[in-house]
């Protein structure tokens, strides 16, 4: 195996909880708001039916093939020529995805924190120090994860801060349009949610590995919960006016000041938010380095580590013209092209899977 490190399923939860949350609860909170208003918090609901069907699918898929990644086994179901036409097709979609995640998060950083610095600098300094992550290996992710998930997850306490400005008016009435608006809102955050399926490509390496399903359920359920609870404080600040701002979860800690002395938290925020979205590079990262190296068919993957980090920093500058663009993308094409990827061609392979088997025993 090209990879000889392990990690519990636990640290696979860890990992894979910022590698969904950290740019969905930037980004997300706006767009829903657009279509669901004061239901958005309905909205995340719904979205996270896509994760509990991925996790289903990629676990099938898993218990199919348990010493494979989605790369490896994808020639055994559809044969070795499509097999590696689709892992090629895979590692290029995982390039792209990498290079607007490392963009998400330069645009973040320029606009809100350092206005000045160079596109390349931001997202080349992420890349750096996400490859050396990289190349120790899946039990330094883990590891990491492990260390940093929780302190990634404190900002989120801070919102009971806000109490004393929350309009706990603003989220009646209840679906007071119907039910239409809040799907309508969960045709973005679910393409998010299919973010899942990375766990394909880490269950090989799960030293528990019959836990893999359980901790991926809950995985969706966890990040379920922490968008919603988001959505809703957003409602409780902003009301309908939720999608009027950018970053609406940034804005929100902006509000909290406690006298003279506790204000102005929106620094410790992003320094937070930058271990959870560094976990999240660092994983798409890693996944798209294993499943280079397998369909190469290498002994050692640490070789093309640098090569890839420095194609995904040129992708995060060539991938779109500005943030109005990017945002774009995420709204219209987005929850249609990471869905297909992440979601439909597994399930169709499991199909195909599935067939080629009654057809086996018959």
């Amino acid at each position: 195996m090209i990879e000889k490190g392990k990690i519990s399923a636990l640290q696979m939860s860890l990992m894979i909880v910022p590698t969904i949350i950290a740019t969905v609860v930037l980004i997300v909170p706006a767009i829903t708001g657009k279509y669901a208003e004061r239901d958005m918090w309905i909205s995340p609901i719904l979205a996270s039916l896509n994760g509990f069907f991925t996790v289903l699918i990629v676990y099938k898929l898993h218990k199919c093939y348990p010493n494979e990644t989605f790369i490896q086994y994808s020639k055994h179901i559809i044969g070795r020529l499509p097999g590696k036409v689709l892992g090629l097709a895979y590692l290029f979609f995982l390039l792209h995805l990498c290079g607007i995640i490392c963009r998400e998060y330069a645009d973040f950083v320029i606009v809100s924190f350092l206005p000045k610095t160079p596109m390349i600098v931001v997202a080349g300094s992420l890349i750096f120090v996400c490859a050396f992550a990289v190349r120790g290996g899946v039990e330094v992710l883990g590891r990491a994860a492990q260390l940093l998930v929780p302190l990634f997850l404190l900002p989120p306490l801070l919102f009971f801060l806000l109490i004393p400005d929350f309009k706990f008016e603003n989220i009646f009435p209840i679906a007071g349009h119907g039910m239409i608006p809040p799907i309508l809102g969960a045709i973005v955050p679910q393409a998010w949610f299919s973010e899942i399926f990375l766990i394909s490509i880490l269950l090989p390496f799960v030293k528990d590995r019959e836990k893999g399903r359980k901790f991926g359920m809950i995985t969706v359920l966890f990040t379920m919960f922490i968008l919603v609870f988001t959505n809703i404080v957003n409602i409780f600040l902003f009301g309908a006016t939720v999608s009027s701002f950018n970053y609406p979860v940034f804005t929100a800690f902006r509000y909290i000041s406690i006298g003279d002395f506790f204000e102005h938290l929106e620094s410790i925020v992003i320094a937070l938010w930058v271990l959870g979205a560094f976990i999240k590079v660092a994983v798409f990262y890693y996944v798209l380095v294993i499943g280079t190296a397998q369909w190469l068919n290498l002994s050692d993957y640490r070789p093309i580590v640098f090569p890839l980090g420095f194609l995904i920093t040129i992708f995060s500058i060539w991938v779109t013209a500005n943030a109005q663009e990017m945002g774009h993308f995420l709204e219209t094409i987005y929850p249609f092209y990471g869905t297909i990827g992440f979601t439909f061609i597994p399930l169709l392979l499991l199909i195909f899977n599935l067939f080629r088997k009654k057809l086996k025993n018959r």
